[in-house]
């Protein structure tokens, strides 16, 4: 996964959770990060300076009058080329103090005089979590661009179980990743649509497709870190739902064109990601059609062409196809683009892309071919978001 962070301060404060800490720290390392750690005196009861030390390969700050600092200055000099702090974990008591402005040791004083963003992991137990001075300490932070990632819900060390458990690492770093995305889309009112369709026979049985939906959600959850409004329209996938601003699960092809058509108005980009059903069956059974030695006929009508319908209104969006082909990738892909009148469609092998975690895609649009070499499929979605955004704000300064 990209990422365009070069140096980092990770703030340690005192809990449970700071030996969460140092796999943070490894895996920020890990991902080519120079990684600065400043710990609380309370932080120290539970983690040593050593271990972080020996994780990242750079002295570990503690000490509002660190001498190693030749200006004795060093809640200046530690931030002033760091591209983000992430306090993690971050006590009740350290989100009061930044709540309130409080600079009584390095990483508070460092925190206060930043110039830089300002990201925290909370961790403590779910009565302080919810403790109504914490729940006002959460409001202002908010108020003053502060980012909170989590907490979760889950068991907790005291023994007991609610919100206020830190995220596990890995969805920390997630988490800082997506943060950190340039907000190209912003302001703007995003639909896509995911995933298969689902066409009945009968009560049991239907007709669909190997579609996964995971590179529509890829791109919902790419064009939300952009900064846009996304409505998701989905067909029946076994996938997390995406933060997205609105979700709408659906199940056939009429459900989905009702759902887009309800939304479109409002719609600045359409991207339709979804593999939707050629054709629907014309009377299906309402109970389960008994199996027996005679051939079963079915009688096939052809689905609405969503995508056709946006690009066919009066004022259409900016809208998106993509293009699943088994042969002949990009001729296919082009007479598509030009028959809908899109200003960008996206092609990849269905053979290769269905179920795959990654993908190579040929954007083909007025200027021509761009190809994306085949990565994890977040990835290619945030760089398909980047070059759409880049589309429509030059049609649209």
């Amino acid at each position: 996964m990209e990422t365009t962070l070069k140096r980092i301060i990770l703030g340690v404060t005192g809990g449970v959770a700071a030996y969460k800490a140092a796999e943070l720290a490894r895996l920020l390392v890990k991902r080519g990060i120079e990684v600065r750690v400043v710990m609380t005196a309370a932080a120290g009861h539970f983690v040593g300076a050593a271990t972080f030390q020996a994780i990242t390969g750079q002295p570990v700050y503690a000490d509002l009058w660190d001498a190693r600092v030749a200006n004795g200055m060093a809640h200046i000099d530690l931030s002033r080329d760091a591209d983000l702090i992430l306090v993690a974990p971050a006590s009740a008591d350290f989100l009061a103090k930044l709540a309130h402005g409080r600079a009584d040791d390095l990483l508070s004083t460092l925190c206060l005089a930043r110039d830089c963003p300002l990201l925290a992991a909370p961790a403590m137990n779910r009565q302080m979590w919810e403790n109504p001075a914490t729940r006002r300490n959460v409001d202002l932070l908010m108020d003053d661009n502060v980012e909170l990632i989590g907490p979760a819900h889950g068991e907790q060390a005291c023994g007991e179980t609610g919100y206020g458990r830190m995220l596990e690492p890995e969805a920390i770093l997630d988490a800082v990743d997506a943060y950190l995305q340039p907000k190209t889309l912003r302001g703007l009112n995003v639909l896509i649509t995911a995933g298969p369709t689902y066409e009945a026979i009968d009560a049991v049985r239907g007709i669909t497709n190997r579609s996964s939906g995971k590179m529509g959600y890829a791109v919902a959850k790419a064009a939300a870190e952009a900064g846009a409004k996304v409505t998701l329209v989905t067909g029946p996938t076994g996938l997390a739902t995406p933060e997205v601003a609105e979700t709408v699960a659906v199940t056939s092809a009429q459900e989905m064109l009702e759902a887009v058509e309800a939304r479109i108005d409002e719609t600045d980009i359409f991207i339709g990601v979804a593999a939707v059903a050629d054709y629907y069956v014309l009377n299906p059974s309402e109970n389960k059609i008994k199996k027996d030695a005679h051939i079963l006929t079915l009688e096939l009508a052809p689905n609405p062409d969503i995508l056709a319908n946006v690009s066919s209104l009066d004022k259409p969006p900016f809208c998106v196809g993509f293009a699943a082909e088994s042969e002949n990738l990009e001729e296919y892909a082009e007479l598509k683009r030009k028959r809908k009148h899109l200003p960008l469609i996206v092609a990849n092998d269905a053979k290769k892309a269905i179920g795959s975690d990654e993908v190579e895609l040929v954007l083909l649009d007025d200027a021509g071919r761009h190809v994306l070499d085949k990565t994890d499929k977040a990835t290619q979605a945030r760089r398909l978001i980047d070059h759409v955004a880049k589309l429509y704000n030059a049609g649209n300064p």
